[in-house]
């Protein structure tokens, strides 16, 4: 993480938005908006709440997805004998990181 918190902070950011609390958290400031402010809920105001909420929504079936297809590819890494299983903790580096990997693996293509 020293390296470049910044890539840290937002690889983190996107897995917390992924996350049933996230959506809690929403909930909240909702309740706490329309408990405070309730002459604030304009048209466009409320359409960024519910764009907001869509946003996590999609971002939670994403990380679903994407989870499901590194359960499966690390399923078939391990049932394949000729593979290596020096891949199947790749997913915990960072974006950047797992690019650079792929850009030197496919070279030799």
């Amino acid at each position: 993480m020293a390296d470049h918190p910044i890539r840290y902070i937002a690889t983190r950011l996107g897995v917390l938005t992924a996350s049933p609390w996230a959506f809690v958290v929403l909930g909240l400031y909702g309740a706490i908006w329309l408990a405070v402010a309730p002459e604030s809920h304009e048209w466009h105001a409320v359409a960024t709440f519910i764009t907001l909420a869509m946003t996590l929504v999609i971002q939670r079936a994403e990380h679903r997805d994407t989870q499901a297809l590194h359960a499966k590819l690390d399923e078939l890494l391990h049932s394949s004998q000729k593979s290596s299983n020096r891949l199947t903790h790749i997913d915990e580096r960072e974006p950047e990181d797992i690019e650079a990997h792929r850009d030197h693996a496919r070279a030799g293509d």
